[in-house]
């Protein structure tokens, strides 16, 4: 029994027949490392998961649950296009928040959801610590932005226009620049699939599993 709790406790993982389950929590924590009474998801831990289920032959789907506050863009998307690059079915449910890098690791999914009472928080990109007020700096945000708007509107259907509109915008959050969507709006405007909850994604991915399988043995019958 320890040996199977030990994936929950550590990593937020779970093998559930046939589908693997992956949290992804708190702030995405990259190179540096965030205080200890900050909930947290590792990129170090979720990538080698990743790997892990691709190469199972036991797993035959991987459902994504987020509620996010942020974190660090270079390990997000490095998640993210993880997600997006396995040939396994992959599902994505938002349920509480989607904030900021959240968006493209919900989006990276073959199929996202978004519970009913979750948001999705979208801003531009921001910096902590000391920044310099040089041309350089401006072109480093620039460039990052572009990373982020370029991934949501790869990997969704939301407008380019659409987006920058809601991360730029300076009449919804009281103290920052951006937008929240409610789980309804998100899909009205195409960054994210539908609303549901933990059946809709469930019955998705064994729909799918179901499908690819089916297509296989027919392609191989046909040879």
């Amino acid at each position: 029994m320890q040996e199977q709790t030990q994936p929950v406790r550590e990593f937020g993982a779970e093998k559930i027949g046939e589908i693997h389950c992956i949290t992804i929590i708190g702030q995405v924590e990259g190179h540096q490392i965030l205080p200890e009474d900050t909930k947290t998801t590792k990129y170090e831990h979720v990538m080698p998961l990743l790997a892990a289920v691709e190469e199972s032959a036991e797993v035959g789907g991987l459902l994504i649950l987020l509620n996010t506050v942020g974190g660090d863009v270079d390990a997000g998307l490095g998640i993210a296009e993880m997600i997006a690059g396995m040939s396994k079915p992959t599902a994505s449910l938002i349920l509480g928040g989607g904030h900021s890098i959240g968006a493209p690791l919900a989006v990276a999914a073959d199929r996202s959801f978004i519970a009913p009472s979750a948001a999705v928080t979208l801003h531009p990109v921001r910096l902590t610590g000391v920044v310099l007020g040089a041309p350089q700096t401006y072109r480093y945000f620039s460039q990052m932005q572009e990373r982020i708007v370029g991934f949501l509107t790869a990997h969704s259907a939301i407008r380019r226009e659409t987006l920058l509109d809601y991360m730029l915008a300076t009449d919804t959050l009281a103290s920052d620049i951006g937008t929240v969507l409610t789980g309804e709006q998100c899909v009205q405007c195409g960054l994210i699939d539908a609303l549901g909850g933990l059946s809709d994604a469930l019955t998705w991915l064994h729909g799918e599993i179901d499908r690819r399988r089916g297509g296989s043995a027919r392609g191989q019958i046909e040879e």
